[in-house]
């Protein structure tokens, strides 16, 4: 009897009992299904994760600045801090040759007008090394130069969002735009950037694409920054107290953030070291500034998608189980009603190895119709949870082949005892089974 033959007899044995079959089956399809839709929320929060941490520079360390708590205010005493500035930075690329660049940032979220079209942007003083340390590109005109530094000039490049809904249809390059009180003209116009829509932990990352950027040294002599209390720094010292929520001529000098890009990614650990030593000693122990590592965040990220990996793998792997023992129970009993069947298989030529692959095929089919279907509902339920949930999915290859010979597995394994179970029947007593 050759192969053709067993399959045919094992599909006709499947439809004679449609519904022990499709009830056999509903282990390996929501087995499958919950292995496709883990793996693809799983990769998909990984790459949406990865791709938040590179906005901020794989290669880069964030200093923000930050309040300081009652704690460390009362430890400094008479010490004083000045709040994070250009100096710490200097003496950040003096200090560690580690250090490629140090770049600083003066924020402010400020209405930006142009003609009747007003919005709220995040206005940004920075210096020209801005692009190669966070790796953006300007797609029309150019970014800042050192030239607009020194003279201070009202220059501005802008975000693709707030171009389509600032500028509209408008040529941007040399468009007059109002910030505050100041006009400024638009001398380019930033690349499109991923827009997080959720923030990551210990870590907000806003949608850069709403930002506009102007020189370091206008926004600190030419505009007010109007620091929140929750975002003033303290001048701690000689018993001196001054908040800087108003603007007074050292607060100017306050950045917001301080952006160090490490020559090599090797040594971001030990560079890290190094700067949070330079912070302390300048700014005397108190904590106005706080340190984030997106090399790390990195790291914490896949740990973090290991460990629900693992306990995702963990919930479809005991469903697939379930599935395999299901299996096994349906085709021990198939193989005891079929008794008389197997016997006159048997005695009219059938051999041992016929009988355990007519078994075996059945098994294997069931787990092979099965698995296929939950492919199809697990990416399905992707599907419902993107448009619904609003969560980033990924449906690779790697996953479906994974979901699908995990699926073939359980058929073997599962089906291999009940097949060997009805080969080494005895055909003389199974033909005397009633």
């Amino acid at each position: 009897m050759n192969y053709r033959e067993n399959i045919l007899i094992g599909i006709a044995g499947l439809q004679a009992h449609k519904l022990r079959s499709a009830l056999t089956a509903l282990g390996i399809i929501f087995g499958v299904a919950a292995v496709v839709a883990m793996l693809s929320i799983g990769e998909g929060a990984r790459q949406e994760a990865l791709e938040q941490i590179r906005l901020m520079g794989m290669n880069n360390i964030i200093i923000r600045t930050k309040a300081p708590t009652a704690q460390s205010m009362s430890g400094a005493k008479a010490n004083f801090s000045p709040g994070l500035d250009m100096m710490d930075a200097q003496a950040i690329l003096d200090i560690c040759p580690l250090i490629e660049s140090a770049i600083g940032q003066w924020e402010k979220t400020s209405p930006i007008q142009f003609g009747t079209n007003r919005r709220d942007v995040r206005v940004i003083g920075t210096t020209p090394d801005f692009l190669s340390t966070f790796g953006y590109r300007v797609i029309d005109g150019s970014f800042l130069m050192p030239s607009h530094l020194t003279n201070q000039d009202n220059v501005c490049v802008i975000g693709s969002d707030v171009r389509k809904s600032l500028l509209q249809f408008a040529q941007p390059i040399g468009a007059k735009v109002k910030i505050d009180d100041q006009w400024f003209t638009v001398i380019g116009v930033m690349d499109q950037q991923l827009a997080p829509n959720k923030k990551m932990e210990n870590v907000s990352v806003r949608n850069v694409n709403v930002d506009v950027y102007i020189p370091l040294s206008t926004a600190q002599y030419k505009l007010d920054h109007g620091r929140s209390a929750a975002r003033s720094f303290s001048i701690v010292g000689q018993g001196r107290r001054d908040n800087a929520t108003s603007s007074s001529p050292a607060d100017r000098y306050i950045l917001d953030q301080l952006t160090i890009k490490v020559a090599r990614e090797s040594t971001i650990e030990e560079a890290t070291t190094v700067v949070r030593r330079i912070l302390e000693r300048r700014h005397f122990g108190v904590d106005d500034y706080e340190i984030v590592v997106p090399e790390a965040l990195v790291r914490q990220s896949q740990e973090t998608q290991r460990i629900f990996n693992i306990v995702m793998g963990a919930i479809a792997g005991i469903s697939l189980l379930v599935g395999g023992i299901g299996i096994m129970n349906i085709m021990l009993a198939s193989v005891m009603e079929r008794t008389r069947e197997i016997g006159i298989r048997r005695a009219i030529g059938a051999t041992r190895s016929d009988v355990l692959s007519q078994f075996l095929f059945e098994a294997v089919f069931l787990s092979f119709v099965g698995g296929l279907i939950g492919i199809i509902l697990g990416y399905t339920i992707t599907m419902v949870i993107t448009l619904y949930a609003g969560w980033r999915t990924v449906v690779s290859i790697s996953s479906i082949l994974l979901a699908f010979g995990v699926s073939a597995a359980v058929g073997i394994v599962f089906g291999y005892y009940p097949a060997r179970q009805a080969a080494y029947k005895d055909p003389i007593e199974s033909l005397r089974y009633e």
